[in-house]
């Protein structure tokens, strides 16, 4: 039998080299910090940091930032089995800027291809992935093979048991402008999902709809049993096909960094989902989670702990930087 992970994400992984100084552009920042990134990797971080047990599935280089990855992974705890070297090509790099509050530009080196995007169906624990208590996938792991087929292999497997989630994760700079258009690659994947989760923008290219009820209602059609319709300052819907609605605002909070927010709240998402709670309750948790996040300045190493959520949703608002945050 093999191991139950309570969460195994699959897809994209790096090196985020985040300056630390704000409000500058990259050509005068002096000093960076280095942090393991890429959102699926981030969000079995965040689902770890809530006491999950969790994996990803991914590649890096066979250099030393793949190394480094590997040794974040062990350090916050998300068992880094599937993690494998790929010899052909380097270990991703972004960069960002930091204006807060809302401007916060990436530069991905992803070039000329990332080792996460040559994830093959061969090298696929599908055991693992049918028996986990959740699998999430992104919408970049759609973008190229031999990483679409394996994906979808992974969500066959799965054959909609327990909570497959799937975030749109809509990069556009990713997907080759010769390649099949990516509605059409979501919308196979939303067939075999039962969580969909994304902002406004991604649900307009995953179903062409971008009012947030529309949107929900589209992704419901689709396939999946539950839709969250992430709306920035508006704060997050969710709707599932049995009628329920949850439409919760944001949690206060003086932005710092919010690139790690949807991390954080699709960490939190698992952890609510997995502990059985109304739909209300998990979306704002998960948006106290994203609140704290966006009030530090990594990613990583910013996913709160359980405690410093409560105190969050005790509080009505991330009111100071808590303890143990990145500086």
């Amino acid at each position: 039998m093999p191991e139950l992970y309570d969460v195994i994400t699959m897809g994209r992984i790096g090196v985020d080299l985040y300056p630390l100084q704000t409000g500058l552009p990259l050509a005068r920042v002096d000093t960076f910090g280095k942090f393991l990134g890429g959102s699926p990797t981030n969000v079995a971080v965040a689902a770890a940091r809530l006491g999950r047990r969790t994996a990803v599935v991914t590649r890096t280089g066979r250099d030393a930032f793949g190394d480094y990855l590997h040794q974040q992974l062990r350090e916050f705890g998300v068992d880094d089995r599937w993690v494998t070297p790929v010899d052909a090509y380097p270990t991703p790099v972004t960069f960002c800027e930091i204006f807060p509050p809302d401007d916060f530009p990436l530069y991905f080196y992803r070039r000329p291809k990332a080792p996460d995007l040559e994830i093959h169906t061969s090298e696929l624990d599908l055991d693992a992935i049918r028996s986990a208590r959740v699998f999430w996938m992104t919408g970049t792991g759609l973008c190229a093979e031999p990483s679409r087929t394996a994906t979808l292999a992974a969500l066959r497997a799965r054959d909609r048991s327990g909570l497959t989630v799937f975030d749109l994760d809509w990069r556009p700079m990713f997907w080759d402008d010769g390649s099949a258009g990516p509605t059409a690659r979501y919308r196979e994947a939303l067939a075999l999902a039962t969580v969909a989760v994304g902002n406004l923008d991604e649900c307009e290219i995953a179903t062409g709809e971008r009012e947030p009820y529309a949107a929900a209602r589209a992704l419901i059609a689709a396939g999946v049993e539950l839709a969250v319709v992430k709306q920035g300052p508006e704060g997050v819907l969710a709707v599932h096909r049995d009628g329920t609605v949850a439409d919760v605002p944001p949690l206060p909070v003086e932005v710092v960094n919010g690139l790690g927010a949807g991390d954080a709240f699709g960490g939190a998402l698992c952890h609510g989902l997995l502990a059985g709670w109304e739909t209300g309750r998990i979306m704002r948790y998960a948006n106290a989670a994203g609140a704290i996040v966006a009030s530090r300045l990594a990613c990583s190493p910013a996913m709160p702990f359980p405690y410093e959520v409560e105190a969050a949703l005790t509080a009505g608002a991330v009111t100071s930087r808590p303890t143990g945050a990145t500086p």
